[in-house]
């Protein structure tokens, strides 16, 4: 090539960055409102659900009973919804990437309902998977209305991306995870000049979001200021069990959402689902709930309240939490409490021995987890310094990635691969619906 025709390239990319950067900026901006809406509708069930009717009904919403109940009929709602409601709750998260092909418009209602429902309900899941669906569907399909000369790859890329800056408050996120995606896209191209529109839309998402709330992964924690050689050894040590622990539970994965599918019916697999969810939430307590954000914060706030056998109960049981939800057909993501049980793992580390930094330890524990969850380094890096708020341990981390990323590396996705066989009410589709399809008989 030429120096003129490089740099005829060079401003003809230019020119279509900055004609695309407008849309970008308000993909980002919807992709955050959607977020918001979706959040707030959910603090306001989970509200209702858990203070409003136990304070006016006059009983202990951490009773036994309560929590059994509401995960119970949590799972009975988002069966009925998955079962009767257009476009079947979206596809099964169990079976979808992060990142997936657009769903229809008439998916996305019943979707962003059964999201909603998890999250008030105390369903282990977060809202990263459904809402990026939910986001991507819609701007598909506006584009494709307005501006159809957009391509759709490239729309749910930048749909994506926003809604990672959206929910983690910062595009730094958003450009750690995509810089693997497009470096295998449009060769030829500089990688800025590719990262550039997703994120423009992820800053403009979070920026929105920060306007609307304040997101924030970052925990109260001592200062960590300076590396001593035994904390290299420490958080390697964590991180390799921590990812153990995620490769275990990504290993049996497909064997659960098997055993939940010989039920046959959407309504009996999520509502017993939800029965093993209440069965779960007594023996661990409210803290083993939710997607475990604000979990984190209170584990690590009052970690000096529980001992080593308690938190190995944690542990334990939010694995299994999340492996029952994923696996019986809520819609969620897990990056959320992978980052509750990499914390919690952290706590116990430093429970164990009190010598290793609390913020080592959790960097480790996160690290581990999140990595054997989620398969990708950046984002394990970004959420384990994000969590523990600490510039210093990051040095830290990437030592001990090495070793933790080898056996990752080499180990099962947590993901379902086998297509759903045909069961009572349903026929496998993978436009709207990874449960397949209802048909009415």
């Amino acid at each position: 090539m030429s120096i003129d025709d490089g740099h005829r390239t060079s401003a003809t990319t230019v020119r279509r960055l900055v004609v695309l950067s407008l849309p970008a900026v308000v993909i980002g901006v919807v992709s955050a409102l959607v977020l918001f809406v979706v959040e707030e509708l959910a603090a306001i069930l989970q509200s209702a659900l858990w203070e409003g009717l136990p304070n006016v009904a006059g009983f202990d919403a951490d009773s036994a009973w309560w929590i059994f109940t509401v995960l119970t009929l949590t799972g009975l709602a988002v069966g009925l919804a998955i079962w009767l409601l257009p476009g079947h709750g979206g596809r099964d998260s169990a079976l979808t990437e992060l990142i997936a092909p657009p769903l229809p418009l008439s998916a996305l209602p019943s979707l962003a309902l059964v999201t909603v429902l998890a999250l008030a309900g105390g369903v282990s899941l977060g809202p990263e998977s459904p809402i990026i669906a939910i986001n991507t569907g819609i701007l598909v399909a506006v584009f494709a209305r307005f501006w159809p000369g957009v391509s759709v790859q490239l729309i749910v890329l930048i749909t994506a991306a926003a809604t990672i800056g959206a929910l983690f408050g910062t595009p730094v996120a958003a450009a750690l995870v995509f810089t693997g995606v497009v470096g295998t896209m449009a060769a030829g191209q500089a990688l800025w000049d590719k990262l550039f529109l997703p994120l423009l839309a992820a800053g403009a998402g979070a920026v929105t979001m920060s306007l609307l709330t304040q997101p924030s992964f970052a925990v109260p924690m001592p200062s960590y200021d300076s590396i001593a050689a035994i904390d290299l050894l420490s958080a390697t040590v964590i991180a390799v069990f921590a990812a153990l622990l995620g490769i275990g539970a990504a290993a049996v994965f497909p064997l659960v959402h098997r055993t939940f599918r010989l039920l046959r019916h959407p309504v009996l697999y999520v509502t017993v689902g939800g029965m093993v969810l209440g069965v779960l939430g007594i023996i661990g307590g409210p803290i083993t709930l939710f997607k475990g954000l604000e979990q984190t914060a209170t584990l690590v706030i009052d970690r000096d309240e529980y001992d080593s056998g308690q938190l190995v109960v944690i542990v334990a049981v939010k694995i299994v939490a999340l492996l029952v939800a994923a696996s019986a057909g809520f819609r969620g993501g897990r990056i959320f409490p992978a980052v509750f049980i990499g914390t919690a793992i952290g706590v116990l580390a430093n429970a164990l021995v009190p010598g290793i930094p609390i913020v080592v330890a959790i960097a480790g524990g996160v690290l581990g987890m999140v990595l054997a969850i989620s398969r990708d380094g950046w984002i394990a890096l970004f959420i384990a310094v994000a969590v523990t708020g600490s510039v210093t341990v990051l040095a830290v981390l990437c030592i001990a990635i090495l070793p933790a990323w080898l056996l990752v590396s080499r180990a099962p996705e947590m993901l379902v691969h086998a297509p759903v066989e045909r069961t009572v009410g349903h026929r496998p589709s993978g436009r709207s619906s990874g449960d397949a399809h209802h048909s009415a008989r």
